[in-house]
């Protein structure tokens, strides 16, 4: 049995989820989120690296490897999560709810898509500060996107972003960035 504090806060993001996907089956909204989620699939966070790094010699190298080992920390913290917690997706915890993407497992927290577009978007400002703003605004509407497709509650959001912030400030501390 849940504490009551755990299922305070499973209904509040139950609620907060059914306000984000009010208007998610709309089909426009659906097929941009779809577009935005897929902004924040692994490989293009690594083709913009490498990509910046031969573009950028000196602080492209840097850029790069700061990003690796932010990711280093970053993806086994959030299988640990993922597979400790074992919180349900909406499209499997929630009857009636449909996913409208099929997900890559059947545990939502943390979103590791929005782990992930974090810690890009933390490193990406610490070399790059004028590309703070779009790279953040970014990560959150990746974060966002997850809701409106039916796979990630909100909660699932927010801890996905402080793990991507963390381990991506834990790199760059690390190596004095």
């Amino acid at each position: 049995m849940k504490p009551r504090a755990l299922l305070t806060l499973d209904a509040t993001d139950a609620r907060l989820f059914f306000w984000f996907t009010a208007h998610s089956h709309k089909k426009t909204v659906a097929l941009l989120s779809r577009a935005i989620s897929h902004c924040g699939d692994g490989p293009l966070y690594a083709l913009i690296g490498m990509g910046v790094w031969y573009w950028e010699s000196v602080a492209g190298a840097a850029f790069f490897y700061a990003g690796l080992l932010a990711y280093a920390i970053e993806l086994p913290l959030y299988l640990l999560l993922k597979n400790a917690i074992r919180r349900h997706r909406p499209c499997h915890g929630i009857t009636g709810v449909a996913a409208l993407i099929e997900p890559s497992d059947k545990f939502s927290f943390p979103s590791g898509h929005t782990a992930a577009a974090f810690v890009f978007a933390a490193v990406l400002a610490a070399f790059y500060p004028l590309l703070a703003l779009p790279a953040f605004v970014l990560a959150t509407l990746i974060g966002l996107s997850r809701v409106m497709l039916g796979v990630h509650y909100p909660g699932d959001i927010v801890a996905g972003a402080v793990l991507g912030l963390l381990s991506a400030a834990v790199a760059l501390q690390w190596l004095g960035v």
